[in-house]
């Protein structure tokens, strides 16, 4: 490798290795307790480690003998590359930053996470060809027709790392939480309170509640039923605190004055999902409001696994 050539010195002081990492799919992700400034780990998948040193010029791999610098490591990902096309990779990375020195220097100075309303203001929206709309295109199967309507109600954001968020919202419409999904990760923001994800197919309020324990199953659902203009999607993120039954009590408040409205739980297929419908039920009784449990008809499964066994043109 002609180390003189000008062309290769500006692409090795121009691209940092934490960079490259950060744009694989999926993504590498920064043990943020197990690095500092001038050691960073990286971590993906099962057990998958490199370490970056020399200020994210050089890298190396601790089980294995594989290290180097940021040429190498493209060749690392795709041995198939000569120099010349390594040379076009790196040169689409000149001038981005990686993300990983806000996230040190959070944890260095012990700094709280700002609120998950301030945070989810920051993010860009979720559009056609962004990664997160390909993960959620692509691994989860979702169409078009649910995520750009979900977009624009600004239900769905684009996070760090192709990863998409979901919000959910208080009766005022407040964000007080989001939830994290991504080809790598499950997660959501610190310091949230988890009320309802909710996503309107037509005008509010709605006549029909159905309530499902993920965003990504609400809008399964929401695709397999060509997403009903008399529908609230809407999820709790999991179990049901004090926040989340107060939400729910709210909406079937408002819909006791609606002629033959009726609550759905759509929780999984398997026994926390029936402990779920049982409780949605009560809900349901004690606000004099109908009741229907759909059921994934998938055992052990979800909506979004109904979905993705679902031929799509078959679809409403």
């Amino acid at each position: 490798m002609p180390s003189y050539d000008p062309q290769i010195q500006h692409l090795r002081k121009g691209v940092h290795c934490a960079t490259l990492l950060e744009h694989q799919s999926p993504p590498w992700m920064i043990d943020r307790k197990e690095s500092t400034t001038h050691c960073l780990k990286y971590r993906r998948g099962n057990g998958e480690i490199l370490i970056l040193n020399h200020e994210g010029r050089g890298w190396w791999d601790p089980q294995s003998d594989a290290k180097g610098d940021v040429f190498d490591l493209v060749q690392h990902f795709e041995p198939s590359l000569n120099f010349g096309e390594v040379r076009k990779v790196l040169r689409e990375f000149i001038g981005l930053a990686p993300a990983f020195p806000e996230t040190l220097h959070r944890r260095k100075k012990n700094l709280p996470d700002s609120p998950p309303a301030d945070r989810w203001a920051t993010q860009p929206k979720c559009t056609p060809k962004s990664r997160a709309w390909t993960y959620l295109t692509q691994h989860r199967q979702l169409p078009f027709r649910v995520l750009t309507p979900a977009s624009a109600a600004d239900v769905l954001r684009e996070g760090p790392h192709g990863s998409a968020w979901f919000a959910h919202r208080d009766d005022s419409g407040k964000v007080t939480h989001v939830e994290i999904r991504g080809s790598t990760y499950k997660g959501s923001l610190k310091g949230g309170t988890k009320t309802l994800f909710r996503f309107h197919g037509g005008p509010s309020p709605a006549a029909r509640f159905v309530l499902a324990e993920a965003p990504i199953d609400a809008l399964s659902l929401a695709a397999i039923e060509g997403l009903r203009r008399d529908t609230l999607y809407a999820a709790t993120g999991g179990g049901m605190g004090t926040p989340t039954i107060g939400a729910i009590t709210h909406i079937l408040s408002q819909m006791a004055a609606i002629p033959g409205a009726v609550f759905c739980s759509a929780a999984d297929a398997n026994p926390a999902g029936d402990r779920y419908a049982l409780r949605h039920q009560e809900l349901a009784a004690a606000a004099s409001i109908a009741f229907a449990r759909l059921k994934p008809p998938i055992e052990d499964g979800d909506w979004n696994d109904v979905l993705r066994n679902t031929d799509q043109r078959s679809l409403p």
